[in-house]
């Protein structure tokens, strides 16, 4: 469904002769309705909480953390569009109080007009186009479709909240030719699609991809990956992300790594925080379905500080056999975050839990 999006383009008219056998574009309007369920029972055995009778427990739940539906389709073979849906629960502390507090709640996640560039760019290929709206992000959509596992949390830079995965702005992307890569680049609101634009900074986001070997049978996967999001939280104050990296992908094998540098300055008249960490994690594949799953994350918040927090992801998982872009797995996993040496201690949290997908 949504690869369709992206390929919604075909070769130059101008380019081939009726004689030549010429067959035009598809201009039939269409669209197409699917839908993704995250779903989870999730067992926090550390720390301990207390129930309103001041019991320890081991907290436990059932969850359904997020849902979609995606509606796709095309205008034209040159004009493609998304609407998406977002239902989650209400968590913020702004609806504490409210009728809203703890209910799931409808948002928008995505829902922007993509104008095909193909025809004039990219003659033969595709892959070349302009978003308007709000749209998917450089870096977390890119990672996501090699790293499938945000139904078990999301990816590192995300999960710290340094980034997120839509954002309202305008986007640029373009495949280099014979496959060697890609860059994605764009104007963004940068304060995620979640909030509104609240003065007149704006974030300029650009990733670039090299495929160094692509003609090589077993290389071919390898990409290397840079990525830059320029920001301000107001004037003068800087809120920037520099991530470099690289990602394989094989038959029996994902697997990626990234460092990220973070500067934060909330306001002109503060000091300003520097951030660093790293993320590696590996997604060892069968032929049958079953999948590992292993990720290790660590993050320096503040580099003129103490204070260090990892996290450790390890799981194994079933991708049931499917005809076309559907997917549904069931993931077992057990996620440890742990702190050290912050002036604050913390206690380790544990998690074991069933995660579940469904996506068509």
């Amino acid at each position: 469904m949504t690869a369709a999006l992206l390929t919604a383009a075909s070769p130059c008219a101008a380019q081939v002769t009726p004689a030549a056998g010429y067959v035009p574009p598809d201009d039939t309007p269409a669209i197409r309705v699917g839908a993704t369920i995250y779903a989870d029972y999730t067992v926090q055995t550390n720390p301990k909480t207390k129930d309103a009778d001041g019991n320890e427990v081991t907290s436990n739940a059932f969850n359904v953390t997020r849902t979609y539906i995606n509606i796709t389709g095309n205008i034209s073979h040159n004009i493609a569009f998304r609407i998406t849906p977002d239902i989650t629960r209400e968590t913020e502390s702004a609806a504490a109080g409210t009728s809203l507090a703890g209910n799931y709640v409808f948002r928008l996640k995505y829902g922007f007009v993509q104008f095909n560039l193909d025809d004039y760019m990219n003659p033969g290929r595709t892959g070349s186009w302009v978003r308007l709206g709000v749209q998917q992000t450089p870096w977390v959509d890119y990672i996501e479709n090699i790293y499938r596992y945000r139904f078990q949390g999301t990816i590192f830079e995300e999960r710290e909240g340094y980034l997120s995965s839509s954002d309202v702005g305008a986007s640029f992307h373009y495949n280099f030719a014979n496959n060697y890569g890609e860059v994605h680049t764009g104007f963004y609101n940068g304060e995620s699609y979640t909030r509104p634009e609240p003065n007149d900074q704006k974030g300029f986001e650009i990733r670039g991809t090299l495929r160094p070997l692509p003609m090589s049978p077993t290389l071919r996967g390898l990409r290397v990956n840079a990525f830059w999001d320029k920001d301000a939280y107001v004037k003068n104050a800087e809120r920037d992300r520099s991530i470099l990296g690289a990602t394989y992908e094989h038959k029996y094998v994902n697997a990626g790594f990234d460092y990220l540098w973070t500067n934060d300055q909330t306001s002109a008249t503060r000091t300003a925080v520097d951030g660093r960490g790293y993320t590696l994690w590996v997604t060892p594949r069968s032929t049958i379905g079953w999948e590992g799953l292993l990720r290790f994350d660590h993050l320096e918040p503040n580099t003129d500080q103490s204070g260090t927090r990892n996290r450790w992801i390890g799981g194994i998982a079933y991708w049931f056999p499917h005809q076309g872009s559907a997917s549904t797995s069931l993931l077992f996993d057990v996620d440890n975050q742990s702190f050290h040496d912050f002036a604050t201690p913390s206690p380790t949290v544990t998690r074991y839990a069933v995660h579940a997908l469904v996506n068509f």
